[in-house]
């Protein structure tokens, strides 16, 4: 990846002054439930920067990618998810991968989303519409990639991927994601919280509070889960005011016995290079790529559409022994 630089030197200063982007992810209640919270601000702006979104694109594609890197602690192994929203709405959809070596990734399908009226407020389900939602896991062991597929329910990207987990894989989960943003349209904050109930760990819920609706409503410790859950303030806002994450798991769980497993990096990255691309048009049939040789102007401009990055490659590049 080719990464951006941030020019603004405000925003810099702010990020540098709150904590680090880092995931936290632990477990509670005897290990019947998992979950992670995630600082995510820089790489919101570095997402930002790389395919220069416009407020209302970050919005959208910054909480996409914040749900895809909450992903990474459920992969086991050498693990890659690729998140996707089809709709029929304004946004038309969206595009996100996540690495279990600790990097997201991703696209908007509508480059800039087309807005007719000034925005009253930060509700996406106008833009989004009806559609679908799909996860498609991919890893070392596995015969073939494993897809599921949801109709979208609430054209909220956080409750609608909770209600994927719900009813393609029967494991009830939330999320929670948060991007604030300044006067002047900077992302000062940004992260994600979610919780799990462990298959076969007696977590037997459907977690209610801003995902799927609730089943299990006499059962008491999905209930003061469910609470502790719902009691997360924003958490764009929190990170935007130099919240602690420790604050979070062991204050807003802390009747749970919360502990903390792993901490880790989450990043904006992208695996592409000129390399990768040089070799890709190489392995184009022979016909195509002397067509690309003799009528295509030098160089070649090719623009990765996972991060923006723009890559020159010279028909000297292309020819055989090179």
């Amino acid at each position: 990846m080719i990464r951006q630089e941030i020019a603004d030197e405000e925003l810099l200063a702010h990020m540098d002054r709150i904590h680090r982007d880092e995931m936290t992810v632990f477990v509670m209640a005897d290990g019947q439930f998992r979950g992670a919270f995630y600082h995510g601000t820089r790489m919101v702006n570095q997402m930002r920067a790389q395919h220069r979104l416009g407020i209302l694109e970050t919005l959208v594609l910054g909480q996409a990618e914040l749900c895809a890197a909450l992903l990474i602690p459920l992969m086991k192994g050498r693990e890659h998810i690729t998140f996707r929203y089809d709709v029929n709405g304004p946004v038309a959809g969206f595009c996100v991968e996540a690495d279990s070596t600790g990097y997201v990734r991703g696209h908007l399908f509508q480059d800039r989303i087309p807005v007719d009226a000034p925005l009253e407020n930060w509700d996406l389900a106008p833009f989004l519409g009806p559609g679908t939602l799909s996860l498609t896991r991919t890893g070392a062991g596995m015969r073939q990639a494993q897809t599921g597929v949801v109709e979208i329910r609430h054209r909220n990207i956080a409750q609608d991927l909770a209600w994927y987990f719900a009813q393609s894989e029967q494991i009830h989960t939330a999320f929670n994601t948060g991007i604030q943003f300044d006067r002047a349209g900077r992302v000062i904050g940004a992260g994600g919280l979610f919780v799990q109930a462990v298959p076969g760990a007696g977590g037997k819920s459907r977690l209610s509070a801003q995902t799927a609706d609730g089943t299990d409503k006499d059962d008491d410790l999905i209930r003061r889960v469910e609470n502790a859950f719902r009691a997360m303030p924003s958490v764009g806002r929190w990170f935007a005011d130099g919240g602690d994450t420790e604050d979070v798991v062991y204050g807003l769980f802390r009747e749970f016995a919360p502990s903390v497993v792993l901490t880790r990096d989450v990043l904006f990255d992208c695996p592409c290079s000129l390399g990768r691309f040089v070799q890709a048009v190489r392995d184009l049939p022979p016909a195509e790529r002397a067509d690309i040789i003799i009528h295509d102007r030098d160089p070649l401009e090719i623009t990765c559409h996972n991060c923006g990055s723009v890559y020159h490659i010279t028909k000297a590049m292309l020819q055989d022994g090179a």
